[in-house]
């Protein structure tokens, strides 16, 4: 896991920090679209190992943009949401999603995904 730094010299630094990497930014999409248990992402995202992504979601969890709320001890039932102090995010993400979908169409890009 990356420690954030206390300063940046560029915004976009902090956010690659907070966001970049090839997971992160999928798996805020799939739990702001509803896939917020840890069974859920696994089979949404089968190129990701378990290790992966509990890492990415502890990262998350520690920086502040997720909850993790236990349901139940017995079994574990744990669920992610997104924090509501960083609501803002969602959409930006839908931004990043159709920007990526227009440039597709734009490029003869297929991209093989249901929303």
């Amino acid at each position: 896991m990356s420690e954030l730094k206390k300063e940046y010299n560029c915004s976009l630094i902090l956010t690659f920090d907070l966001l970049g990497g090839k997971w992160k930014l999928r798996i805020l999409w799939h739990i702001i679209n509803g896939d917020n248990r840890f069974s859920l992402l696994l089979k949404s995202m089968p190129e990701i190992t378990e290790k992966v992504l509990t890492t990415q979601l502890r990262n998350l969890e520690k920086n502040g943009l997720l909850k993790r709320t236990v349901i139940s001890q017995k079994p574990l039932n744990v669920q992610y949401n997104l924090s509501e102090k960083y609501s803002e995010l969602v959409p930006i993400i839908g931004e990043l999603c159709r920007f990526s979908r227009d440039y597709a169409i734009k490029n003869n890009i297929i991209i093989n995904d249901s929303k």
